[in-house]
């Protein structure tokens, strides 16, 4: 929850907000709420756009090989070497 949103909470908001936080999982009643199973129509990205910026990159042929070869008709291959560096900055942020 950003902060903005947060600030807008009654203090009884935020108690229960806190206190479901404290419970562990299997505490947590979902009957109410459906699990879905098939999420063969979800949409990615509609909430969040991250800002994109538009560079020139030289990468090993091979690689970019790689990947165009592992991804579904060829399509998408630059956004999961976008996914595998921003996982591989992750970590790197985590170590330093």
């Amino acid at each position: 929850m950003n902060e903005g949103a947060s600030n807008n909470l009654t203090k009884e908001q935020k108690a229960d907000i806190e206190a479901l936080a404290a419970l562990p999982e299997e505490e947590i009643d979902t009957s109410d709420i459906p699990e879905i199973l098939d999420w063969s129509g979800a949409k990615r990205g509609l909430l969040y756009r991250p800002v994109k910026k538009q560079i020139t990159l030289r990468l090993d042929a091979d690689v970019v090989a790689w990947f165009r070869a592992n991804a579904p008709n060829g399509r998408g291959y630059q956004t999961e070497m976008n996914r595998v560096l921003r996982e591989h900055a992750t970590r790197a942020s985590k170590r330093a």
